[in-house]
C-alpha cells in the first residue's frame, strides 16, 4: 500500500513515460465502471474492464461476455479464487463449492453453495431452464394469511439532514406503495404514502399511515430485502429517542413491533406475528433462472419470471393495469406492463413515464432527471425537493413521477 501523495506521484510519472500500470484484479473488479457498449466500441473507445481482464487472464471479448468468477452468486473467497487463476467457471469444480446440505441446513430449499453450483453448471451446459422448488414453495405459501400485502418504502440517508435535530446520514422514509392480493386473486393497488413538503420530518406520519393500512386485517405482509424492516426499526428508534410530544408514540412502537424483527442494535428484542416475509429469501430458496447472472436484486429477478411465464405475459401485455374492470391502480389508467423488444420483455421500469413531456429542454432549468425509475433517483429527486427552489410545475411533475 502506498499514501495518497506516491499514488499522485506514481501516477504522474507514468503519464508522462507514456508508461501502463500493470493491472491489479480481484473482486473490486465487479464494481468496475469502464465498461464499454456497441455504441461506445463503434465510436473506438476502450474498455478499461478488458484491457485487464485481457492483460492478466488473456480473457477474449467473447469469453467475458460469459459468466465468471465476478458473477458467482454471494462467494465470500472470490479474491483467493482469482488469486488462484481460477476465474472461469471451466475451473470451478463442484468440489471447490462443496454444495451438500449438512445437518445445519435447516430450512428447506437451496443452500448457498448447491445455488452456487447449480449456476455453474447451467451455465456450462447452457442450460437456459428456470430452476423452481414447486414442493417447498408451495408447503411456504400455505402458511401465508389472506389477504397478503405488499409494501415498497423509498427513503433517503441525506448526508446535510433535512431536519433539525437530525444526525447526517439519519435516515428519512419518504414514500411508500401498497398493493393486496385477495384470497380470490384480486388485485388492487390499495394505498400509498408520499411527503414532498420541504422542511417537514415524514417519519413518523409515514409510519402512522402504514398503520392505516395494515391494521384492518391479520394478513401477511410482504418486502423484498431487509430495507423495509431496517427502516421501521429505525423509525422506533425515533419514535423512542424523540423529545418532541407524540400523543401516539406507544401505539406506534407497537404496531412496528407486529410486523417486524428487531434489528442487532435494538436493546429491547421482539419478532412480530405479522414479521414481514422476506420475497427475497424466498427467491435464493427456492428460484433460480441463468438470465438473473447470479443476481437477485428484483430489477433481474422481475424480467426473468416476465420472460418465462407465459400466463404472467399474456396477463401484463394487455391494459388491466388501472383498468375499470382490471387491477385497481391509483396512478396508472390502462396500463400494460409487458411490452416487447426483439422478441422479450422489456425492462418494466424503463416503461415509466417521463417528467416534463410538454416542455422544451430550454424551459426545465436545467433539471437533468426526467424519468424516475429506482430508488436512488427517487432520493435525488426526493432531495431536490427539500433543498432546491422550484417552480410549481416542477414539483408537480416530480411528485407525479415519484407516484
Amino acid at each position: 500500500d502506498v499514501s495518497f501523495d506516491e499514488s499522485v506521484k506514481l501516477f504522474s510519472k507514468k503519464y508522462l513515460q507514456d508508461q501502463r500500470i500493470a493491472p491489479q484484479v480481484g473482486s473490486k473488479c465487479r464494481d468496475c465502471e469502464f465498461h464499454t457498449g456497441p455504441d461506445d466500441e463503434a465510436a473506438g473507445l476502450k474498455s478499461g474492464f478488458f484491457e485487464c481482464w485481457n492483460e492478466v487472464f488473456g480473457f477474449s471479448k467473447e469469453e467475458l461476455a460469459k459468466q465468471n468468477i465476478l458473477d458467482l452468486w454471494n462467494l465470500r473467497a472470490r479474491d483467493g479464487y482469482i488469486q488462484s487463476g481460477k476465474v472461469r467457471f471451466e475451473d470451478i469444480s463442484e468440489a471447490d463449492l462443496a454444495p451438500k446440505k449438512t445437518k445445519n441446513d435447516e430450512k428447506e430449499g437451496l443452500t448457498t453453495p448447491q445455488r452456487q453450483w447449480m449456476q455453474v453448471t447451467k451455465a456450462l451446459n447452457g442450460d437456459s431452464s428456470y430452476f423452481i422448488d414447486r414442493d417447498n414453495l408451495r408447503k411456504e405459501m400455505e402458511s401465508w394469511r389472506f389477504p397478503l400485502h405488499f409494501i415498497d418504502f423509498e427513503t433517503a440517508t441525506p448526508a446535510i439532514p433535512f431536519n433539525r435535530g437530525l444526525k447526517p446520514y439519519e435516515g428519512i422514509a419518504f414514500q411508500f406503495s401498497h398493493h393486496i392480493v385477495h384470497e380470490n386473486g384480486l388485485i388492487e393497488h390499495a394505498g400509498e404514502f408520499l411527503n414532498t413538503e420541504p422542511g417537514v420530518f415524514p417519519n413518523f406520519e409515514f409510519i402512522r399511515a402504514l398503520k392505516r393500512e395494515l391494521e384492518n386485517d391479520a394478513g401477511r405482509v410482504f418486502r423484498y430485502a431487509a430495507h423495509e424492516n431496517s427502516y421501521v426499526n429505525q423509525i422506533f428508534r425515533q419514535l423512542s429517542e424523540s423529545t418532541v410530544e407524540i400523543p401516539d408514540r406507544l401505539e406506534l412502537m407497537e404496531f412496528i413491533k407486529t410486523i417486524s424483527t428487531s434489528t442487532g442494535d435494538q436493546a429491547e428484542k421482539w419478532k412480530g406475528e405479522r414479521d414481514m416475509i422476506d420475497l427475497l429469501e424466498l427467491v435464493k430458496r427456492f428460484y433460480y433462472d441463468p438470465v438473473m447472472r447470479g443476481s437477485n436484486s428484483i430489477k433481474y429477478v422481475l424480467p426473468a419470471i416476465l420472460n418465462s411465464s407465459e400466463r404472467l405475459r399474456l396477463k401484463y401485455s394487455e391494459p388491466v393495469y388501472g383498468a375499470a374492470d382490471g387491477i385497481k391502480s391509483l396512478n396508472f389508467n390502462d396500463w400494460k406492463w409487458v411490452q416487447f423488444e426483439n422478441g422479450a420483455v422489456k425492462d418494466p421500469y424503463k416503461l415509466l413515464p417521463k417528467m416534463f413531456a410538454d416542455v422544451s429542454e430550454d424551459d426545465l432549468e436545467s433539471f437533468a432527471e426526467d424519468e424516475i425509475r429506482d430508488g436512488g433517483a427517487a432520493m435525488t429527486a426526493y432531495t431536490r425537493l427539500q433543498f432546491e427552489d422550484l417552480t410549481d410545475y416542477q414539483r408537480t411533475e416530480i411528485r407525479g413521477a415519484l407516484l
